[in-house]
């Protein structure tokens, strides 16, 4: 891990990143706003499955914000990784490691819950087993997510003392 820490820490955008002094808070807001984005549109497809909204079908709401989920996903990779080339020794951080654990699992319950709620047969409606199921898988991916956030901002933390 060190010898990628130090190639990391010498490659040209890493220190492109680090020389320009408002771009790491940039990321990190761009970064955080992605978190929100991804979490907003999570629970507003959860508070459908769990049956509290009731505007329109689990599967029609699903459509209208998973979108927003995935590209929500992919700023946060992009932004993510910039700020890792900023500062790879943040690699080395346990904050950082429970992050992509949490991260890696959330994503995989989103798109499990995506798939529970897939098009079918929509004028039967989901039977009691498939909608128990897309409750307890989103209720699950939700968990996930929080711990997503809650460990980002131990890595916010220890990103900002590292210094």
């Amino acid at each position: 891990m060190a010898d990628l820490i130090r190639w990391l820490a010498t490659l040209p955008l890493s220190q492109m990143i680090r020389k320009i002094p408002w771009l790491i808070p940039f990321l990190q807001t761009v970064h955080i706003l992605a978190t929100g984005m991804v979490l907003a549109s999570i629970i507003m497809i959860d508070l459908r499955i769990w049956g509290y909204s009731r505007s329109e079908t689990a599967i029609e709401r699903s459509r209208r914000f998973l979108p927003w989920t995935w590209v929500g996903l992919v700023i946060l990779t992009v932004t993510g990784v910039a700020l890792i080339l900023s500062n790879p020794r943040l690699l080395n951080d346990p904050a950082f490691q429970a992050k992509l654990v949490f991260m890696l699992a959330a994503i995989v319950a989103t798109i499990v819950a995506a798939a529970l709620l897939r098009p079918g047969d929509e004028a039967a409606g989901p039977t009691k087993l498939s909608r128990a199921t897309a409750s307890v898988v989103a209720t699950l991916g939700l968990v996930l997510w929080f711990g997503v956030t809650l460990a980002s901002r131990g890595r916010w933390m220890s990103f900002m003392f590292a210094r």
